[in-house]
């Protein structure tokens, strides 16, 4: 007989644990759409992994009525790789924010990023220490007064784009967390795609940080200010969609739709398998505040690039070994070069 299984509901993957963040906290939004997604991804409770560092996003395994592990600050993705590469029919999610996983966990996040293990990363940014009271992080804004910067920051903000982009990222999004339709459609194709998924979520902190991304969710602002873009769609954005970006050589420009010398077939058209393209697009990192016309900021899938993973690397290396011969693990520890000392 064929075994039959009924899909679950995102009430199936809804743990008994009350969510412990501040009202109004943008994880709230993010928790219910990853569970509305594993559920019509067709996934089995026992069939997922959620492993975490620390932070305010760290709490999610909690929440989620699957495998989880919460781990310690940075070390997430490491953790995540090796379960993947040991238990390779899970499907294995991180969740983790800007702090947690680009500042102590920096060196973790490029390396999984280049060594490309199937598994999905939920970067959730709002631009600040959360759990620790307010400290600014990595992608913390110029001139932001927090805690740790009573004169205003002075760093240069991380743009974890073009940081994933250029450690080789095969998946690369990012969505905003009152989006809820849309971050899980892009969750879903994260999951669906062979390779580490990057998603990053602008998410707001009520706290310490409230209002971070207000020119992008802001009604009267954020049609001027955001670019959502789609596979085989031109780059068009504002009010009434009047606005368009083209690309003067190298260059992109901003260009008014209803100039009659201008018009869509003129405009850029997306295409999230351009890594050239989605460079320039992740260079869309202008501040919105700023008294020049700036480019719109970017949200959507950016970029997919079908590569092997790391799992299927080292199951194949395993495996020519053993059919090679080529003798027990210590033995290839050892090599071939060996010394004898009388």
């Amino acid at each position: 007989m064929t075994e039959t299984h009924t899909q679950l509901t995102a009430k199936d993957f809804t743990s008994n644990q009350e969510p412990k963040w501040c009202a109004g906290c943008g994880d709230h939004a993010v928790l219910q759409q990853l569970k509305s997604a594993m559920a019509e991804l067709g996934l089995k409770t026992e069939e997922v992994a959620v492993i975490s560092g620390i932070g305010c996003s760290s709490r999610l395994p909690y929440y989620v009525n699957t495998y989880g592990l919460h781990g310690i600050h940075g070390r997430a993705l490491p953790v995540a790789s090796g379960l993947k590469a040991a238990n390779p029919n899970l499907s294995v999610w991180v969740a983790t924010g800007d702090g947690d996983a680009l500042s102590i966990g920096g060196n973790h996040y490029i390396h999984t990023i280049r060594r490309n293990p199937d598994i999905n990363i939920i970067l959730l940014n709002n631009e600040i220490y959360g759990l620790t009271k307010g400290q600014y992080s990595p992608t913390s804004k110029l001139g932001q007064r927090t805690v740790t910067s009573p004169q205003g920051v002075i760093d240069y903000p991380m743009n974890t784009i073009a940081l994933t982009l250029g450690s080789g990222g095969t998946f690369v999004a990012r969505v905003m967390d009152r989006d809820g339709k849309f971050i899980r459609e892009v969750f879903k194709r994260g999951a669906e795609h062979k390779g580490t998924a990057l998603i990053e979520i602008y998410q707001n902190c009520p706290i310490f940080n409230d209002g971070c991304f207000a020119p992008f969710t802001d009604r009267e602002r954020k049609a001027d200010t955001t670019l959502y873009v789609e596979h085989g769609k031109p780059l068009v954005f504002g009010k009434d969609d009047q606005k368009g970006i083209r690309l003067d050589g190298f260059t992109p420009k901003v260009v008014d739709l209803n100039d009659s010398s201008v018009s869509k077939d003129d405009l850029w058209i997306h295409d999230e398998n351009d890594f050239n393209k989605a460079n320039l697009l992740s260079r869309f990192f202008d501040d919105p505040n700023a008294s020049e016309e700036v480019l719109p900021r970017p949200f959507g899938i950016f970029y997919v690039e079908d590569r092997f993973t790391y799992e299927e690397a080292l199951d194949a290396q395993v495996a020519k070994a053993q059919e090679n011969g080529e003798g027990t693990l210590d033995e290839l520890l050892a090599g071939k070069s060996t010394w004898t000392i009388k």
